[in-house]
C-alpha cells in the first residue's frame, strides 16, 4: 500500500486522472489524501467531487476555502461570484448526497503515527497540533449541525485577525475557518494578514509566511498543505506545499508521504488567475 497527498485539484479532473495514471494509483491498495479546494474555478468540478467521493475508505480530504463557498453558495448564504464554476454539481441529480458528504470533510487530518497532519492553507503559530485538532473539531461539529448553516452565513470576514483562547460565537469560528482555510501570511506574534497572496519575498518585511514564524507550536509534525500557488510546491521547514497552480496552467502535484518523492503532471486547463 501506497499513501499519496494530492495538491489542490480545483475541477481540474483530466489532470488529476494523469496524475493517477503517474502515480500507479490502485484504487483497492493505496490511500490518497486531497489538501482541499477540490472544485471550482477549473472546467470539471462536478467529476472531482464524484470521483473523490466514490473512493470511500481510500481517501480523505480537508475542506478549503472554495468547497466551503461551494457549501454556502448551495444553502443561500453566498452567491456564485463571475469565474465561480459550480454551476454543474448545483444543478447535477446528486447534488444533495454530494453536498451533504463534503460538509462531512474536516479542517485538519492528523495521521499521529507518521506524526503527519494535512490542512488546506495553514495553522497558526501559537497552535500546538492538539489544540488545533480540537479547534478544528469545534468547526466540524458546528458545521455536521442544524447550526451549520448559520456558521456558512458568518464564516466570511477578516476579522478578528489573531486568535485568542476567549473568543466566543461566531467570532471564534471565523478565525479558526480563516486560520485552516485561508491563511498565507502572518506576523511574528500570529497575526493573520489574508489580503497577502504573493510568493515569499513580495510581502510587507514585518510578515512571514506562516510555518516560519518563529514561535510556531507545530514544527515537530510535517504539516502537508495547498492553498498557495505562488508558492508552487517543495519540502521546507518540515512542511510540503503542494499547490503548484493547476488550475492556472501549471501543473498537479503529489507526494508519496512514505518516502517524500513529489510527482507532477501539467494541467490541460488553461485558465486566468484572479
Amino acid at each position: 500500500m501506497a499513501r499519496y497527498a494530492i495538491g489542490d485539484v480545483q475541477g481540474c479532473f483530466g489532470a488529476l486522472e494523469a496524475l493517477l495514471a503517474r502515480i500507479a494509483f490502485d484504487g483497492t491498495r493505496d490511500e490518497l489524501w486531497f489538501v482541499g479546494d477540490l472544485v471550482n474555478r477549473g472546467p470539471q468540478s462536478l467529476a472531482v467531487l464524484r470521483f473523490v467521493k466514490s473512493l470511500g475508505d481510500r481517501a480523505v480530504c480537508v475542506l478549503g476555502n472554495h468547497d466551503l463557498h461551494l457549501l454556502a453558495v448551495a444553502v443561500g448564504a453566498a452567491r456564485l461570484k463571475p469565474r465561480d464554476t459550480l454551476h454543474d454539481i448545483l444543478a447535477a441529480p446528486d447534488r444533495k448526497e454530494l453536498i451533504d458528504w463534503l460538509r462531512t470533510c474536516p479542517l485538519l487530518h492528523v495521521d499521529a503515527a507518521s506524526a503527519t497532519a494535512m490542512v488546506h492553507a495553514g495553522l497558526l503559530p501559537n497552535w500546538d497540533m492538539e489544540q488545533a485538532l480540537s479547534l478544528a473539531r469545534e468547526v466540524e461539529t458546528c458545521l455536521r449541525s442544524p447550526d451549520g448553516t448559520e456558521l456558512l452565513y458568518h464564516m466570511y470576514g477578516n476579522n478578528p485577525d489573531h486568535w485568542e483562547p476567549t473568543l466566543r460565537g461566531w467570532e471564534r469560528l471565523r478565525v479558526i475557518v480563516n486560520g485552516f482555510t485561508r491563511l498565507r501570511y502572518c506576523d511574528a506574534e500570529g497575526r493573520l494578514d489574508l489580503h497577502q497572496k504573493g510568493k515569499p519575498g513580495t510581502q510587507p518585511a514585518h510578515l512571514l509566511p506562516w510555518f516560519q514564524a518563529p514561535s510556531r507550536n507545530s514544527r515537530h509534525t510535517r504539516v502537508i498543505f495547498g492553498h498557495w500557488s505562488t508558492l508552487g510546491a517543495g519540502q521546507f521547514d518540515n512542511v510540503v506545499s503542494l499547490d503548484s497552480g493547476c488550475v492556472w496552467g501549471g501543473a498537479l502535484t503529489a507526494v508519496r508521504l512514505d518516502d517524500g518523492k513529489l510527482f507532477s503532471v501539467p494541467c490541460e486547463a488553461m485558465l486566468q488567475p484572479n
